[in-house]
């Protein structure tokens, strides 16, 4: 893996909006910003017989795209070493190979093809679901860029390199770190044998997010940290507090999570909900 940021771009607002958080983030880091733009020969999974000159326009479009996206960055970020790539292939694929070499993946929530009114594409959800490392979307009309780092915690094991992720941002940004754990009483009406004592529940979610974050206090002593333990639904709590975040953390999959093997149902939620940036970071 090295030591970069890597940006996508295809032009499209979200997009544009993602190369400068990955420039933001690359200045704080001290780290290059690598700038890629993937040409899909086959958009449409269709083999069909393109014009002669069918891949020199699209490179040079390619190229367009990429200019633009560099201008944008150099603007925002003038002190960050930028370069860029034109790649040819599934743009799946290719953001998947990109992530594996890259210390994260930055891009927007949808692209050119997307659906009027959709909040995410599913190249978005296919990309951050299945690579290694850590993925961070940004939207179009993401909220401010500099409010509190808020990550996910739960019980399980695969929590803590979203804490890690999240406990060096904060740092990075010299802001604080809203841990948020959220958890839903049972319906006693249609569970009436499990005990009533919710506070007891309440203070032993407490004593587990204290549990969970005691080492990284350790290791960043210099970051303010706010437990946040609520009754609520997870995505609820998280997508709330991102109204008022520079960054939401999730981790690839949490306790109770459902659906794909490697992107559970909480972090989708967020990723379709979230007001700010969201970064998934994989165990």
């Amino acid at each position: 893996m090295s030591e970069s940021i890597t940006a996508a771009t295809d032009g499209s607002p979200a997009a544009l909006a993602a190369v400068k958080w990955a420039a933001d983030d690359a200045a704080r880091r001290g780290l290059p910003l690598r700038i890629v733009h993937v040409v899909d020969r086959w958009p449409y999974g269709v083999a069909a017989f393109p014009p002669p000159d069918w891949a020199e326009l699209a490179a040079r479009a390619g190229e367009q795209v990429l200019a633009e996206a560099i201008t944008v960055a150099t603007r925002y970020r003038p002190d960050v070493r930028v370069t860029t790539e034109l790649i040819e292939g599934s743009p799946a694929k290719v953001l998947r190979e990109q992530a594996g070499t890259a210390t994260e993946l930055v891009i927007g929530s949808r692209g050119l093809g997307g659906f009027v009114g959709a909040l995410l594409g599913s190249m978005v959800l296919h990309v951050a679901g299945h690579v290694p490392g850590t993925v961070v979307v940004v939207r179009a009309d993401a909220g401010q860029p500099h409010g509190e780092i808020v990550v996910g915690v739960d019980g399980s094991a695969e929590c803590e390199p979203a804490l890690a992720y999240a406990f060096e941002q904060a740092r990075l940004r010299g802001c604080a770190l809203r841990a948020v754990n959220a958890w839903q009483r049972p319906v006693y009406g249609l569970i009436p044998e499990i005990p009533s004592d919710i506070e007891e529940v309440h203070r032993f979610h407490q004593r587990m997010v204290r549990d969970k974050l005691g080492t990284w206090r350790e290791k960043f002593p210099e970051v303010e940290v706010v437990e946040d333990v609520q009754d609520a639904h997870p995505v609820k709590a998280l997508t709330d507090a991102s109204a008022r975040a520079g960054l939401v953390v999730v981790g690839s999959r949490g306790v109770g999570a459902v659906g794909s093997v490697l992107l559970g149902s909480v972090s989708r939620g967020v990723l379709h909900h979230a007001y700010s940036p969201v970064a998934v970071v994989h165990s």
